[in-house]
């Protein structure tokens, strides 16, 4: 079955150029030059996928992203940015989003970061569950910290969190294999199904959003950095 993408860039060149290479791909594509037009497009046709340029004049890629997730949809969104700054990047977690390419991009880039997101969101499983572990395939449960993988609820203790797509994938692959260090590597390629290179700090930026959604003042941290080498999780 085709996928469907609805583009929403108001510079002309690159929507057309992004349309005309997505549609080679074989997506389907709905392309507007606005937010206004967007959030009409969503609500009409239910995309597959959202790939939202940032700065648009009117509403905005991020006003997009929080009114659908306001609204309960919970599309997969990419969103395009000129802005580097990790705060630019936060701000764009924040309002929902599941991921983003920061211009000028290369167009392969786009294409593995669709891929990736399509892919959790058909429910392809990416970690085979630890064999010592003693929950059901559908729950795990570490160092206070639970997770429904079929509802895609996650709590601390009795807190529930507030998780994106992305985040909640990192999260359970982390807690799936608690104690033990992921390589940079390694959770690229689960979680994106792509390495981005050392120079890449999509994967730094979305572990320090998730601590700070799991971080509870005088709890221990559960997300831990190896330096040079990745992440763990553990309870210290």
């Amino acid at each position: 079955m085709t996928q469907t993408v609805l583009l929403a860039e108001d510079d002309r060149a690159i929507r057309h150029a992004l349309e005309r290479a997505l549609t080679l791909e074989g997506y389907q594509v709905t392309a507007v030059a606005d937010g206004v037009e967007a959030l009409a497009q969503a609500h009409r046709t239910q995309p597959d996928v959202l790939v939202l340029d940032v700065m648009m004049p009117g509403i905005d890629g991020l006003q997009v992203c929080r009114v659908l997730r306001a609204e309960g949809d919970r599309t997969p969104i990419l969103m395009l940015t000129a802005l580097v700054e990790t705060a630019d990047r936060i701000a764009g977690l924040d309002a929902g989003a599941d991921d983003y390419v920061v211009k000028p991009f290369d167009v392969e880039e786009v294409f593995a970061r669709l891929r990736a997101l399509l892919r959790r969101t058909n429910g392809t499983s990416f970690e085979v569950p630890r064999e010592e572990e003693k929950v059901p395939t559908g729950q795990v449960s570490v160092a206070g910290l639970h997770m429904d993988v079929q509802a895609r609820r996650a709590w601390r203790g009795t807190r529930e969190l507030e998780l994106t797509r992305t985040e909640f994938d990192l999260l359970e692959l982390l807690a799936r294999n608690a104690g033990i260090v992921l390589d940079h590597g390694t959770i690229y390629d689960r979680i994106w199904g792509y390495d981005f290179g050392p120079g890449s700090k999509n994967l730094a930026v979305y572990v320090g959003y998730l601590r700070r959604k799991l971080d509870e003042p005088g709890a221990p941290a559960l997300i831990h950095t190896v330096r040079g080498v990745g992440y763990v999780l553990r309870e210290d």
